[in-house]
């Protein structure tokens, strides 16, 4: 079984436990390292071509604008064959109750026929929030893993729980 992790982070300015701190590494990207570690795999990092602002709350504007325009970010590069890969994990943090927008343009270039996708989903609050339907909309003839909620603040401690899930998964 091969895996790929594809994986929005972001760094910088962040909100974790009710205020907004920057953070070296983004949580999400600790998780998709995570996943990694558990049960092998290929990291695939979602870029977008335009950053989104530095600034937390600017960047919460923009993430909304998108979602509510159907935008889909051009990325810097993209997967663009998934043949070799039995399982996709999914992963990003939790804009507006989904993944960022730019995780939909990745996922838009795909085929996910006899693919298994597995999504992970950091968050403050929000959970899995609508991530698990809005992927079965776009990863048509895909199968669909148990997906995994971990609170951003948590997300440095949260290898154990990650692994142990990720294992279950494949």
């Amino acid at each position: 079984m091969k895996n790929l992790i594809l994986y929005y982070s972001r760094k910088g300015e962040n909100y974790l436990n009710g205020s907004i701190r920057s953070i070296a590494k983004g949580n999400t990207e600790r998780c998709a390292e995570f996943i990694r570690r558990a049960v092998g795999g290929d990291l695939f990092e979602i870029e977008t071509v335009k950053a989104y602002p530095a600034d937390y709350m600017a960047c919460t504007r923009v993430a909304q604008d998108e979602l509510r325009a159907g935008a889909r970010p051009e990325l810097r590069q993209m997967v663009t064959d998934l043949s070799p890969y039995d399982n996709v994990f999914v992963c990003g943090p939790c804009w507006w109750g989904t993944f960022p927008c730019a995780v939909f343009t990745q996922l838009e270039a795909l085929d996910f026929t006899g693919k298994k996708v597995i999504p992970l989903m950091t968050h403050e609050g929000s959970g899995l929030g609508r991530c698990e339907r809005d992927l079965q909309k776009l990863c048509a003839g895909a199968v669909f893993g148990k997906g995994l909620a971990v609170h951003g603040a948590d997300a440095e401690r949260s290898e154990d729980a990650v692994a142990a899930w990720a294992r279950a998964q494949v």
